[in-house]
C-alpha cells in the first residue's frame, strides 16, 4: 500500500498554492460587495454563478448530473454549512470589524479541522504538526493583536465580528470533515459540489429574501466583475480543488491555506492599497511560516501518517442524514 501524500507531494501542493493565491485575493473583492447590495444577496449571487459554472463544466465532460440516493441529503448539509452559514457569516462579520482581522481569525480554522479531522475521520497528528501548528496560532495571534490595535474599534464591534467569524470557522471546518467521508468519496467530485452549491445559493437567497427584502443588484463593473470573479475563479475553479486536497491529505493539513491566506491578502493589499506592514504583524507573519515549515516538512525516515492525513473513515454518520 503506498504512503498517503503529503502537503509538499507536486499533485498536492501545486494545487494548494493557486487555491490559497486566489482566495488570498478575495479579501479585498468582497470589499466591493458591502455597499448598496445586502451581504445575503450578494453570497447568493456568488453561488448561483458559481453552481451555474460547475453544472457547465460537468456537462462539458460528459458526467452524469445526478446524486445517488443519500448523497442528495449530504450535498444540502454540505450547501448549508460551507456555502450558506460559512459564507453569510464572514460577510457580516466584515459589518463590524475590519477584513484584514477577519482573514487573519480565520486562520484558526487549522484548530478545529484537526480536531474534528481526529475526532471524525481518524486523521493521525504527528507531534510535528502539532508543534508547527502551536506555533503558527502563536504567529496568528500576533497578527490578530496587530489588526485589532490598528481597527481602534469598539469593544462591542469586537465581540461582534469575532463570534460572527469564529461561527463561519465552524461551518468551513464542518464542511471540510464531510469531503473525507467515503459518501464523499464516492461522488463525482464536480457534481457533488456543484449541487451543494446551488442548494447553498438557495437557502442564501431564501434568507435573504426573509431578511432583507426581495433581489437587489449595484449596476456596477466593480459589482457585477466581483460577484463573477468570485462565483467562477473563487468558487467553481477553487472548491473543487480544495476539497479534492482534503481528499488527499486530510482537513488538518488543508487549513494551512487559511494560515497563508491574510499573509498573501496583506500582500495585495500593500500593492493595490498601500498597507504598511508594523513589525508585529510581520513578526507574527514569520512566526506563522515558520511554523508550516515545521509542520509540513517531513524528516526522511520513518513512513507514518502526516499531520492531518486520512487513514479511515469511520465517520460515515456525518453523510448519512
Amino acid at each position: 500500500m503506498s504512503a498517503s501524500p503529503g502537503l509538499l507531494t507536486p499533485r498536492v501542493l501545486f494545487p494548494f498554492l493557486l487555491v490559497t493565491l486566489i482566495w488570498g485575493s478575495t479579501w479585498i473583492v468582497i470589499k466591493g460587495q458591502l455597499g448598496i447590495v445586502p451581504p445575503s444577496w450578494s453570497v447568493a449571487y456568488r453561488f448561483l454563478v458559481g453552481a451555474a459554472a460547475m453544472f457547465a463544466y460537468a456537462a462539458l465532460r460528459r458526467e452524469r448530473l445526478s446524486l445517488s440516493g443519500p448523497a442528495w441529503g449530504f450535498a444540502v448539509l454540505l450547501g448549508i454549512a460551507q456555502f450558506a452559514f460559512n459564507f453569510n457569516f464572514v460577510y457580516r462579520a466584515e459589518q463590524h470589524i475590519a477584513s484584514g482581522l477577519v482573514a487573519v481569525l480565520f486562520a484558526l480554522l487549522i484548530v478545529p479541522n484537526t480536531l474534528l479531522g481526529r475526532l471524525c475521520l481518524k486523521s493521525g497528528v504527528e507531534r510535528r504538526f502539532l508543534a508547527g501548528a502551536g506555533i503558527a496560532i502563536v504567529g496568528v495571534g500576533m497578527m490578530i493583536l496587530h489588526e485589532y490595535r490598528s481597527a481602534a474599534l469598539g469593544t462591542g464591534a469586537v465581540l461582534a465580528g469575532t463570534a460572527l467569524t469564529l461561527a463561519g470557522v465552524m461551518s468551513a471546518s464542518i464542511a471540510n470533515v464531510m469531503q473525507g467521508t467515503q459518501l464523499a468519496r464516492a461522488q463525482l467530485m464536480v457534481v457533488m459540489i456543484a449541487w451543494a452549491m446551488l442548494f447553498g445559493a438557495l437557502a442564501d437567497a431564501g434568507y435573504a429574501w426573509v431578511t432583507t427584502g426581495p433581489p437587489a443588484i449595484e449596476p456596477t463593473m466593480v459589482y457585477i466583475g466581483g460577484v463573477l470573479y468570485l462565483g467562477v475563479i473563487a468558487s467553481a475553479v477553487t472548491f473543487p480543488l480544495y476539497f479534492n486536497i482534503i481528499r488527499q491529505v486530510g482537513p488538518g493539513q488543508a487549513a494551512w491555506s487559511n494560515v497563508l491566506i491574510p499573509i498573501i491578502a496583506m500582500g495585495f493589499s500593500t500593492v493595490l492599497e498601500g498597507y504598511r506592514w508594523a513589525p508585529l504583524s510581520a513578526a507574527g507573519a514569520a512566526v506563522a511560516l515558520a511554523g508550516l515549515v515545521i509542520a509540513v516538512i517531513k524528516r526522511p525516515a520513518r513512513p507514518s501518517v502526516s499531520g492531518g492525513n486520512l487513514v479511515s473513515v469511520p465517520c460515515k454518520e456525518i453523510g448519512d442524514a
